[in-house]
């Protein structure tokens, strides 16, 4: 990263001194082609004035925009540098003080008028030259204009960076919220099978941990493969059936052909492990259904069970952590690319969920 910077940097000065230089020939070129004996006096004021060109652009990137123009104190920074230009303007006109303490004025009219005598010039005229004003006001305007529009990118990378940063934080955050809540849940599940059947909690400790291998090691970045997140829910569903009756009718669908794309890691578990925490019974029937489908770059899971009166008292904690969180995720994964309906018929005693993701 630093020897990426200093390349960069060092490509950056390369730039300005070729077009500096560019700019210093094409002003020095110019009087080689009049048909006369340029003095080196006239090489030497040019030579001041480029100077002073390149000082104020500098001067005014460098020091006057960023301590001036991009803090909003618009009338100091056009004070200093109308200051700036009337002084190097000053300086620059023919007949001026650097036209005089050159001997210029008589050294141009004696090269423009070798065969006759030269003219005689008012020691103290100022002749504004429009052009030095041209070249001075474009020089400031294109170094004014480069720094804003710098600091603007700037600005607008740095913005980028930081929001990047903020999702990245909040996401680990809230995967975070998720993972502990789903083996909260899990290991009560397997601390009643050991009352029960010590052979069944063994078989579901190694389901365990297998799942936990996934989840520490498999879901660390930010996406996983969709037939990975498959093979976990269905390790999940295995687990959870472990400790149900025939009462509890399971069904999980997948389509025929299953095209692997990459996904975000733990996306389906909190809809399917909501359905478990509160669409089955010990003692009555229930059911639950899940089912996943493809179309495209369309993914969706569809998730109906059933609603257990003594388990939802209240139903808003069916949303619960895990609920609030993905629906987070959502937002911050793929805003404007998903549609979430949830569907709680109190009448028919169901609970319905149906998320769509574009995958792009």
């Amino acid at each position: 990263m630093i020897i990426q910077k200093s390349k960069s940097r060092l490509i950056t000065i390369i730039i300005h001194v070729l077009i500096w230089v560019v700019f210093g020939l094409a002003y020095f070129f110019q009087p080689l082609t009049w048909d006369i004996a340029v003095p080196y006096q006239f090489f030497i004021k040019n030579g001041i004035l480029l100077t002073l060109v390149i000082i104020a652009y500098y001067a005014n990137t460098i020091y006057l925009v960023p301590k001036f123009l991009l803090k909003n104190s618009f009338g100091g920074y056009f004070i200093i540098v109308l200051v700036f230009i009337i002084c190097i303007v000053f300086l620059s006109t023919y007949n001026g003080y650097l036209d005089r303490w050159l001997n210029l004025p008589q050294l141009m009219d004696a090269a423009f008028h070798r065969h006759r005598a030269p003219k005689h010039h008012r020691v103290r005229t100022i002749d504004w030259d429009l052009a030095i004003i041209a070249i001075m006001a474009l020089t400031l305007g294109i170094g004014t204009s480069i720094t804003t529009i710098q600091k603007w990118q700037y600005d607008k990378q740095r913005h980028q960076e930081m929001e990047q940063d903020k999702i990245s934080s909040e996401l680990s955050f809230l995967k975070a919220q998720i993972n502990p809540h789903f083996f909260f849940n899990t290991l009560n599940n397997i601390y009643a099978l050991t009352l029960v059947n010590a052979e069944t909690s063994r078989k579901a400790i190694h389901q365990l941990s297998r799942m936990m291998r996934y989840v520490l090691y498999d879901t660390q970045n930010s996406t996983t493969q969709l037939s990975q997140e498959i093979a976990f829910i269905k390790d999940y569903i295995s687990l959870m059936q472990l400790r149900l009756t025939e009462a509890v009718k399971i069904e999980f669908t997948l389509p025929q052909t299953l095209n692997d794309i990459a996904i975000a890691p733990m996306l389906f578990l909190p809809f399917i492990e909501n359905a478990f925490k509160h669409g089955v019974s010990t003692t009555k029937e229930s059911f639950i259904k899940i089912e996943v489908e493809q179309q495209g770059n369309s993914l969706s899971l569809k998730v109906v069970n059933s609603i257990m009166k003594e388990q939802s008292s209240n139903l808003e904690d069916a949303s619960g952590i895990g609920l609030n969180n993905t629906r987070r995720r959502l937002d911050l994964l793929y805003a404007g690319n998903y549609v979430l309906l949830i569907d709680e018929n109190l009448g028919n005693e169901t609970y319905s969920i149906n998320l769509t993701i574009k995958i792009s």
